[in-house]
């Protein structure tokens, strides 16, 4: 396993520099008269001190350690991710246009693409991971796809700076890095998963990873190939879904300059590269990259900041 520091971004590539179409225009959103509630309702978590990050990351680069407490105050926080139909409902009420969609491509596992795809730039150091035009939230695998019986999967495809315009329309904002480990650790101190201390206890499937031969095969194991509904897998004991799993969720922090916060992890990590499926696990990424295995959380009330 390697801890090649630039590898911090193989589970969700980097867009290249670059201006986005002569027809982008940036939205402005507005606060909704009456956003709907999350798909999984809310959850209110009474904060407190807990001990945060871990000092036996494989990925020194990623700064998960030293543990140290923390504080933080009583936050409430969606129980899922946010999914496609609660996306659908944001840019249908305000005709919003994702970074995606501005630059006209995004990145999608070339898995997910047939044989015949033809030849298109692949991310550096990381070339299972191929530029698509015209992959955007509502076509996650380029234009032939469609959102057809994926309502409730988490809506991918989509920067830090969409996740925050949905914010602003819902009137809800991005968890801290400290509330989202606190929550996604459901009362479990120094633990590496949100049940536990094993991945699969008992030979049972908890979260949505890429099981078998990484890249080229996936059993599929756990179900899924790719994403799956927000609500699969049991929840944690604060009753949160796929903390750990399925897509990476945006946070509110800086990871370093130019580069925001992800955690827990997704449906493309495999303990042979990215073994990053964990409660402490973290990566940065630019504010306007996207890809297939990206998307979010929310929470509601004023932002605090962690003690």
């Amino acid at each position: 396993m390697s801890n090649d520091s630039s590898r911090s971004a193989c589970c969700a590539p980097q867009r290249p520099s670059q201006a986005p179409t002569a027809a982008a225009t940036v939205t402005r959103v507005k606060h909704a008269p009456a956003a709907a509630a999350p798909h999984g309702g809310w959850r209110e978590l009474p904060g407190g001190p807990f001990l945060m990050g871990s000092d036996d990351s494989p990925y020194p680069a990623d700064r998960e350690g030293p543990v140290r407490e923390v504080t933080v105050d009583t936050f409430t926080i969606s129980a899922t991710a946010v999914t496609n139909t609660e996306f659908a409902a944001f840019t249908n009420a305000t005709g919003y246009r994702t970074d995606t969609e501005r630059f006209g491509w995004s990145f999608v596992f070339g898995g997910f693409l047939p044989d015949d795809f033809p030849p298109t730039r692949a991310a550096a150091a990381t070339p299972w991971w191929r530029q698509v035009h015209g992959a955007d939230w509502r076509h996650p695998e380029g234009p032939a796809s469609v959102l057809d019986g994926r309502g409730d999967h988490p809506v991918v495809h989509v920067s830090y700076d969409d996740a925050l315009s949905y914010c602003r329309w819902a009137g809800v904002r991005l968890p801290s890095e400290a509330e989202w480990e606190y929550a996604a650790r459901g009362g479990l101190e120094g633990k590496p998963y949100p049940w536990g201390d094993e991945r699969d206890p008992g030979g049972e499937y908890r979260m949505n990873i890429f099981r078998g031969t990484f890249p080229g095969r996936n059993t599929a194991a756990d179900g899924y190939c790719a994403t799956c509904p927000v609500d699969a897998f049991p929840p944690n004991a604060y009753g949160l879904f796929n903390m750990t799993g399925n897509v990476w969720e945006w946070c509110a922090d800086w990871f370093a300059p130019g580069a925001r916060v992800l955690k827990g992890g997704s449906h493309m990590c495999h303990e042979s590269y990215c073994l990053r499926y964990r409660t402490s696990a973290r990566m940065g990424n630019t504010p306007d990259s996207s890809s297939g295995n990206t998307g979010f959380r929310v929470v509601r009330g004023p932002e605090r900041r962690e003690r």
